[in-house]
């Protein structure tokens, strides 16, 4: 992706893919399910933790610094936007150089 989108890190949106890589849970990739801003934990579709007392299962909140973005959803305009933009100032800026 850095090659692609000459960008280093991104933020985590809903709809990305991750691989998961410390943890218990290290090596799992899957999709974002939903994302809590404020606790910077992210929730990863299949990854689950089985409860005790009733036998249900809940999601299990993965810390965003302990995940790799593999592909990006870029359903949203200005994301996709910002991005092109980006890379095309990248380009431009090794071009100069």
């Amino acid at each position: 992706m850095r090659e692609k989108y000459k960008k280093k890190t991104m933020r985590p949106r809903k709809g990305d893919s991750v691989k998961i890589a410390r943890g218990g849970f290290k090596g799992i990739e899957g999709k974002i399910s939903s994302v809590d801003p404020h606790l910077g934990k992210i929730y990863v579709e299949g990854v689950s933790r089985e409860k005790i007392a009733g036998g249900k299962t809940g999601a299990v909140p993965i810390d965003a610094s302990k995940v790799m973005v593999t592909a990006l959803n870029l359903e949203d305009d200005v994301r996709r936007e910002r991005l092109e933009n980006k890379s095309k100032a990248a380009e431009k800026g090794k071009a100069e150089a």
